[in-house]
């Protein structure tokens, strides 16, 4: 499996207006929902990302005014979760 990692410069990460321990995960969630936003990931990937349940990022983009994006590969992903909760 295939990993990406993103280097931030500490002077960057420094000036996130953070507490250091929420740095990491705050980060991801941004990535998350901007990638998504843009539709470059579908619902499910982007909540790994973030490391959310698809519901709670759900309630994230909604809290944002985010808009859905639905498509083939939601409804396959969406399929493919109900298949594995049987």
């Amino acid at each position: 499996m295939k990993s990406l990692v993103l280097e931030i410069p500490g002077d960057v990460a420094d000036a996130m207006r953070l507490p250091d321990g929420e740095k990491p995960a705050r980060v991801r969630l941004e990535l998350a929902i901007s990638l998504y936003g843009q539709g470059i990931l579908g619902l499910g990937k982007s909540a790994q990302l973030a490391g959310l349940s698809r519901a709670e990022l759900n309630r994230v983009l909604a809290q944002r005014q985010i808009p859905m994006h639905y498509g083939a590969e939601e409804l396959a992903e969406d399929l493919a979760h109900g298949r594995s909760r049987q």
